[in-house]
Parts: structure tokens; C-alpha cells; sequence
């Protein structure tokens, strides 16, 4: 986390709150009209004491949204000036800034539900060092999200899940990533992998972990995430309880951008915690396919109509 950033300027309308509890960091880069009604939602949530938003580059009008915010809004600190440096390293950025003892990192296209904060600080009670809690993540409709709560992200599993072969072959279904059409829990439940669009940390997990990889850009870091919590003898937890509407694709980036990087981002998680020959030959050799799954996936959607 003790990266060399470029200049950074820190805007804020105040002293930063005395011991605060609750942090929200949200990373903004180019998200579009989404960003108002995301940050109206965080700061309408009394348990919030903190929001450190970190822009990695927005377009001029939101700039000039998040410092007038900066310089009003006592709980909001605004760090901008160094450019796109990539989800994982601004993350990373903003958990540094901040003080809370827990930290929730939001994507800037979700908007907090009520509830949602206690329902995640709540969860962390009597568990494990590190633990991870992940949010329910719905659709503006109310349904349940694909990638909010996922299995072992594996790349048979990746390959076999992007092609819509669980789907189609119910001999293959075991190796389905997404889970939201299982029975959803009653409360926390223990989940292999749970969705960076909303989740929470105690601070000294995060630290224990050295907080993200900043090998990755953008996407897969929270994957990688949960694989080196649970690595560490810690735990990752679904909380049913907490509810983040999350929109979705609304970056003002070309879609096959953002989709090559997670593709890149998945080579390289794949690549990282293979601990055997057959796994590194095995993400190796299916780097291609991944690749291309990842980049025509904007195309699938458009053709089909659904989220691959």
C-alpha cells in the first residue's frame, strides 16, 4: 500500500471526525450520470462518519461536482491530482486516507439501501482475522445481481462459465461460478468469493492483507482479494442483510475496454496462486480463450440481452 503516487491534492470542508467508526471509499474514474445519485445515497446514511472519494479522472463537470461536495460536505475528503492509477492502487489510496476502523469500498454506480452499512459492520462480530464481508447486490428491479456471491474462480470454472456451459450441460452445472439462484441465507454465510461492487473490512484486516494487489487495474482485484483472505486462515462472508443496488456499465469507457482489462486482470490471478505445474500450465494455455471470452462478452450482452 506504501505505493509513490504522483501529486495528489486532498480537498475537505473541515477536521476530519475524531476516532471515526465507518469509512466509505468509492474510486471514481469517467462513471457518468450515476455518481450523483451514488454519493446522495452514501451521504443520506447516519452510521457513515467518513467518505474519502478518490478521482482518478473524471470528465470536468464531475470534478467540479466532487469539489464543491469537498468544500461543503464536512464527512467528505476528496483526493484528486494523480491521474488514473487504477482501481486496486486508488483503493488503496483512499483506506490509507481514511480513518474508520471498518471501511466499506463502493463502486460509484451503487447506491446503499437502508440497512446496508449496519447489516455489514454487524456481521464482523466474533469472526476471524481477516474476514471479508460482501453485500447483497440487486438490480434496479430487485433482482439478485450475477457476481455478488460466487464459488472458487478457477480457469475450467471461468472458461466453462463465460461459454454458458453450466448452463446448458447439467453434468457441468458444479462448475458454475455465479450463485445467486441458490436459496439465499438467513445471514452471513461463508462464500468463496463476494462481489467488489460493496463489501467491508476492520482496517487492521486490510492492513494484515496489505490491502489490494496493485498489479491489477481494474476488475479481478477483489477476487484476489477473498482468495488471499481465506489463504490467510480468515473468511469471506455474504450478508444477505445488506442490500447495494448496483447499475452497472455505466463507465463512459468503450465496454471491450473495460472487459480486456478483466481478462488481463484474470490471467494474471489465475497465473499468481497456481501453486502446481498442472494449474500454471492450465492458466496458461487457457489465457487465450479467457482473453477472447472477455472482449466479445460487451457483444454476447447486446446479442442476448442479459449480463454473460
Amino acid at each position: 500500500m506504501n505505493s509513490i503516487l504522483p501529486s495528489v491534492s486532498t480537498l475537505t470542508a473541515g477536521a476530519r471526525p475524531a476516532r471515526p467508526h465507518v469509512s466509505v471509499v468509492m474510486v471514481v474514474y469517467r462513471t457518468g450520470e450515476a455518481l450523483a445519485e451514488s454519493i446522495k445515497h452514501v451521504l443520506a446514511e447516519p452510521l457513515v462518519d467518513e467518505f474519502v472519494i478518490v478521482d482518478n479522472g473524471s470528465c470536468p463537470r464531475e470534478q467540479d461536482l466532487l469539489r464543491s461536495l469537498a468544500l461543503t460536505e464536512p464527512r467528505v475528503i476528496l483526493k484528486q491530482g494523480h491521474g488514473n492509477i487504477g482501481f486496486a492502487r486508488g483503493a488503496n489510496m483512499g483506506a490509507t486516507t481514511a480513518g474508520g476502523e471498518h471501511i466499506i469500498f463502493l463502486n460509484p454506480d451503487a447506491n446503499l439501501q437502508p440497512g446496508c452499512v449496519a447489516a455489514l459492520v454487524t456481521a464482523f462480530k466474533g469472526q476471524p482475522t481477516p474476514t471479508i464481508v460482501g453485500a447483497r447486490v440487486l438490480n434496479v428491479d430487485g433482482s439478485e445481481q450475477r457476481g455478488g456471491r460466487r464459488g472458487e474462480v478457477t480457469p475450467i470454472s471461468t472458461v466453462l462459465s463465460f461459454g454458458q456451459l453450466t448452463r446448458r450441460y447439467r453434468k457441468l452445472a458444479a462448475f458454475e461460478i455465479h450463485r445467486e439462484h441458490e436459496p439465499l441465507p438467513t445471514g452471513p454465510a461463508p462464500m468463496p468469493t463476494i462481489s467488489g461492487a460493496c463489501f467491508a473490512m476492520r482496517r487492521q484486516d486490510f492492513e494484515a492483507l496489505n490491502g489490494f494487489d496493485e498489479g491489477y487495474f481494474l476488475h479481478v482485484e477483489d477476487i484476489d482479494l477473498c482468495w488471499r483472505a481465506r489463504r490467510a486462515g480468515g473468511q469471506v462472508l455474504f450478508q444477505p442483510k445488506a442490500q447495494v443496488v448496483h447499475l452497472g456499465h455505466t463507465s463512459l469507457e468503450h465496454p471491450v475496454k473495460v472487459e480486456f482489462h478483466k481478462g488481463v486482470g484474470l490471467t494474471r490471478y489465475f497465473i499468481k496462486r497456481a501453486d502446481s505445474l498442472q494449474l500454471f500450465a492450465a492458466a496458461v494455455l487457457l489465457a487465450p480463450a479467457i482473453m477472447l471470452m472477455s472482449v466479445f462478452r460487451p457483444l454476447l450482452w447486446k446479442m442476448t440481452g442479459r449480463p454473460i
